[in-house]
């Protein structure tokens, strides 16, 4: 079996890392370079920047920011955010990202994934999903969960890994902040129609959420994170002695 990754999620808003309960209520939590600093040298596989209002603002990516961010991060970094174009990607990448995620913009231009894939590689290009149950059905939701755009979220990621992307991210807004455990029905569907590596994101609270995943779902490549990391409740090298421990492999 391939070694799990573990992904703290830095969500960014005017400089400094906040979260909330169902992309609503947030609240500041920390400098975004001093939390990937920690991150980088307590045990992380990889980090994930979103600057979380670029898009619902219309504005670029803070660029200052992560620049800084990047030089204190010794492990890969995923950021996203206002990102719309080639020159975003490019702009984003020289900050000192090694892969970049395309949510809102993709929706926008569709076409920005293939393009972006062929430029750069399919391993820069990931696909993250803000997804919502909404009459029973998986939808995909725009500007920071903001927007529902009426699409099938498993038809989207199906087409957008057609297109090229590399990776997956799913953020289920069901379960964000909740802290009951990850979206397994939407995890299980979305691991049957894609074959690239899958992140799951939203609803992490505690070290036994991430066994159930992992153990649950064979086919996810990564548990992505943020309060419970942020806020002390979960370790990071516990969680993955504990997923060693369980038979799943980490990285320790």
């Amino acid at each position: 079996m391939i070694t799990k990754r573990i992904i703290p999620c830095l969500d960014v808003k005017n400089g400094r890392v906040v979260k909330g309960v169902n992309f609503e209520g947030l609240k500041d939590v920390s400098s975004p370079v001093e939390l990937a600093k920690y991150y980088s040298d307590c045990g992380a596989d990889e980090l994930v920047f979103y600057d979380i209002t670029a898009s619902a603002e219309g504005r670029d990516l803070f660029t200052d920011i992560l620049c800084e961010t990047a030089a204190n991060v010794f492990i890969p970094l995923t950021v996203g955010g206002g990102i719309h174009s080639l020159a975003d990607f490019d702009r984003v990448l020289k900050c000192g990202a090694d892969k970049v995620s395309v949510n809102s913009g993709a929706i926008e231009h569709p076409e920005l994934i293939a393009e972006a894939a062929k430029r750069y590689g399919d391993q820069c290009v990931v696909l993250s999903a803000d997804i919502k149950r909404v009459d029973g059905v998986f939808r995909v939701f725009a500007k920071g969960g903001r927007v529902n755009t009426g699409m099938d979220a498993i038809e989207w990621l199906k087409r957008g890994v057609a297109s090229g992307a590399g990776e997956i991210v799913v953020n289920s807004m069901d379960t964000d902040g909740v802290k009951h455990g990850f979206d397994l029905e939407l995890l299980a569907a979305v691991c049957e129609a894609v074959s690239v590596p899958v992140i799951a994101s939203g609803g992490a609270g505690c070290i036994e959420d991430f066994i159930t995943l992992f153990t649950a779902l064979p086919k996810v490549d990564a548990g992505l994170a943020a309060s419970i990391f942020h806020f002390g409740e979960v370790r990071i090298m516990d969680l993955k002695q504990e997923m060693n421990r369980k038979g799943i492999p980490a990285r320790v």
